[in-house]
């Protein structure tokens, strides 16, 4: 019965994910005081409370985490990386292309070295 009240507080949503060490005891203290848990047991429900809640916080921040990379996947937006790969790309082949054409590098124009 008391595993049942926990779990339900646990799945009540973000709110109660968040919970704090002193929420829970103030939770846990009513439960005492009603007669459905007793004095002795009851620091170990805050704790599991606590530790149920810090796990709920973490699955949905993950979940969330997954939910934006599939959106930004989706979206087909250039990552970081691929933009500083490009931009690298770019370059090289700016310095060949001057190479080839036998081209100094126009004033204020640096051009990355050569990768080998």
């Amino acid at each position: 019965m008391i595993r049942d009240l926990l779990g339900k507080a646990v799945s009540m949503g973000l709110g109660f994910a968040v919970v704090s060490k002193e929420q829970a005891e103030k939770f846990v203290d009513e439960l005492v005081k009603k007669g459905e848990l007793n004095k002795a047991e009851s620091q170990q429900y805050v704790d599991d409370l606590v530790r149920k809640g810090q796990e709920a916080q973490s699955t949905l921040e993950e979940k969330v985490r997954g939910y934006m990379r599939q959106a930004l996947h989706e979206m087909n937006l250039t990552t970081k990386d691929d933009y500083v790969r490009l931009t690298q790309r770019i370059g090289e082949l700016e310095r060949r292309v001057a190479e080839l054409e036998g081209k100094q590098p126009e004033a204020g124009q640096t051009l990355p070295p050569a990768s080998s």
